[in-house]
């Protein structure tokens, strides 16, 4: 209990920070929002071919607004000369990331859960099908869990905007690819059970990343 309560209380600061700025927020959704009108404008007039592209579309848009918010996971601390007091907390490493962790999750969550309504509005989409909201609750979980890694990692570099897409872009490509693959799939009209084996690909993966994460994170954190 001690330790979730240490991981919500770093979340919970996160989270009041970005309520007193809504520098992430409003700048993730007005990309966002501009993203999906774009889209809408290109390929809205021909049902059959956004049928075959909105996948792709969704997940794209999820990825770089996703890396806008993850690109601010760490600066904050960094621009007011706090990072070093928050890894001098008498907590461990894991709760700092944890704690990173869940304060990502949920502001991707909050523009996810904005975007779909308005994907599902303009595509003529089942954008808020049980099937989509876990495909993108699970996908973004992973998401989140490598991209607070690197953006830790990033935060110490000079070209910090840069360095997180180019590294961590590559190595979440996995459970992208099973996320676009089960979105096809229940646009498709495709039941539970054809969605489950990409669905156990990308909790499998989140795992993976979860663990290793936590293994390295105090490495990465003290460079």
């Amino acid at each position: 209990m001690k330790f979730w309560s240490k991981v919500i209380t770093i979340a919970w600061k996160d989270a009041l920070s970005e309520m007193r700025t809504k520098e992430t927020i409003s700048a993730v959704l007005v990309f966002t929002l501009l993203v999906i009108v774009i889209f809408n404008f290109t390929f809205g007039a021909n049902q059959e071919v956004m049928a075959v592209v909105a996948p792709g579309i969704l997940w794209t848009t999820f990825v770089f607004a996703g890396v806008l918010s993850l690109n601010r996971a760490f600066i904050p601390e960094k621009e007011q000369g706090c990072l070093e007091g928050l890894m001098a907390c008498p907590v461990s490493r894991e709760v700092i990331y944890t704690g990173k962790v869940m304060s990502n999750l949920f502001f991707m969550l909050i523009v996810e859960s904005i975007a779909l309504p308005i994907f599902a509005f303009l595509f003529n989409l089942p954008f808020l099908s049980p099937q989509i909201i876990v495909i993108a609750v699970v996908t973004t979980i992973g998401f989140v869990t490598v991209g607070t890694l690197f953006s830790a990692l990033a935060v110490n570099t000079k070209a910090r905007e840069m360095v997180l897409p180019i590294l961590f872009l590559p190595i979440v490509i996995p459970i992208l690819i099973g996320a676009v693959k089960a979105s096809e799939l229940t646009l498709a009209g495709q039941s539970w059970n054809d969605l489950a084996l990409w669905l156990q690909i990308i909790v499998a993966f989140n795992v993976i990343f979860l663990v290793v994460s936590l293994l390295i994170f105090d490495s990465v954190i003290a460079e």
